[in-house]
């Protein structure tokens, strides 16, 4: 069975200018909602998830604890999630993690869109609290599956 790397951009955070420091912005009730909503359709997908590494952003820290909670693994902060996360990055926490692991990544755009990129040559417009899926070959990858938050919500 190949790897496959999950990537959920953090759900709706209060706005730039309401927090002394961007790292400190929180979800809004919406980005919570969003967030349980895509732990909840990635259990309904049968999304064994292995491993769950999260931006140590507050924000993204926030959506990987809720989403996390229906998935039954405990989220781990990675520097390399806050900013500037590519495709060579993931594969390095994929090569971390072991062959036939399935890893949750819990971060940010633009990384995220980057990194569907970086691996599959696929464009995707990653909303807030939007799940993907690439099922990894080496160093190459497909995208398996693109939800948006609207999506998630109807899977359960």
């Amino acid at each position: 069975m190949a790897q496959q790397l999950w990537l959920l951009r953090h759900g709706e955070a209060v706005p730039h200018d309401s927090a002394a420091d961007d790292a400190d912005r929180e979800l809004t009730e919406r980005g919570r909602d969003q967030a349980r909503a895509a732990g909840r359709a990635l259990a309904a997908l049968e999304v064994a998830v292995h491993l769950c590494f999260t931006s140590p952003k507050l924000r993204a820290r926030q959506t990987a604890d809720l989403a996390c909670a229906d998935l039954g693994v405990e989220p781990l902060d990675d520097s390399s999630l806050a900013e500037g996360f590519d495709g060579r990055a993931a594969l390095e926490l994929m090569a971390a993690a072991g062959d036939d692991q399935r890893v949750l990544v819990v971060g940010h755009e633009p990384d995220f869109s980057q990194v569907v990129f970086d691996l599959t040559g696929g464009r995707v417009d990653f909303k807030k609290g939007g799940v993907a899926g690439v099922r990894l070959d080496g160093s190459r990858g497909e995208l398996i599956v693109l939800l948006r938050p609207r999506e998630t919500d109807r899977i359960h």
